[in-house]
């Protein structure tokens, strides 16, 4: 059986991960398979991804069994070379979907530690059902967060929380993860829901939506207001007056459904 699954319908890819027997743990080959599934849809006729879990689990984290033997080798060989641009395959499970040009939708249920937990923070929105339990899981085996979490908790949430949680490794409940800013929200049926929300962004101009996305990462940068009013204007001039803004605006006028070229 593959270990990640996608299958695109009406410009929404669903990628799933297909190992529930083991709650969806992290072994290598998933951390391939989910990384080769977000690069497929770099270039992809696409306009959202809803990610999800096969099974009672989004993803129990890494699959410490078959970590176990790699541990047995050099450690700086095996994670610090740089082997996805500026990450290593496994910083890159959670990095690839932060990068896509399109919003990504992590539909979160049962356990959401280590592994998952990063892997759903790559997600642009997080939506979890009420018993989902979210943890920080390394420091239970005496490690740190290295799956891009640092990268990307900073821009959820505080760092007093960030800390408790690293600290801990306890698992916190959906509601106290939405109170700190690390779900977006709360649905009994959280895949639904991420299908429902990603075929209302499908209706939207896909040409904007990419530039709000690229414009959302060069705000959350740090690189001074000066830059992210300029970007604001250089976004916006590229979508006056072009096909995708034509369209929706006379889909407006008309109380029609807008039809959108491909993309490119």
């Amino acid at each position: 059986m593959p270990r990640v699954t996608t299958e695109i319908t009406d410009h929404i890819a669903h990628v799933t991960l297909t190992r529930p027997d083991k709650r969806n743990a992290v072994d290598p080959e998933m951390a391939e398979a989910i990384v080769a599934a977000g690069q497929a849809l770099t270039e992809a006729d696409i306009r959202a991804v809803v990610l999800s879990g096969e099974g009672q689990s989004f993803c129990a984290g890494l699959d410490v069994m078959s970590f176990a033997a790699l541990a047995k080798g050099d450690p700086e060989a095996l994670i610090l070379p740089r082997s996805h641009g500026n990450t290593n395959l496994f910083q890159e499970v959670a990095m690839v979907w932060h990068r896509l040009p399109v919003p990504v939708i992590a539909a979160l249920q049962g356990a959401v530690y280590g592994a998952g937990f990063q892997l759903a923070l790559g997600a642009d929105i997080r939506i979890a059902a009420p018993e989902a339990q979210l943890a920080i899981m390394e420091m239970k085996w005496g490690l740190i967060p290295d799956m891009g979490g640092m990268a990307l908790l900073p821009r959820l949430t505080r760092s007093d929380v960030i800390r408790r949680l690293t600290y801990t490794a306890r698992p916190i409940a959906a509601t106290q993860a939405e109170a700190w800013g690390l779900v977006t929200e709360i649905a009994e049926d959280p895949l639904a829901a991420a299908r429902d929300l990603a075929q209302e962004i499908a209706t939207r101009s896909p040409s904007a939506i990419r530039a709000a996305k690229r414009l959302i990462a060069v705000a959350e940068s740090g690189v001074g207001e000066d830059a992210v009013l300029m970007e604001e204007s250089r976004e916006q001039a590229a979508l006056i007056g072009q096909p995708d803004q034509m369209e929706q605006i006379a889909a407006n006028m008309a109380g029609r459904a807008p039809v959108f070229g491909k993309r490119g």
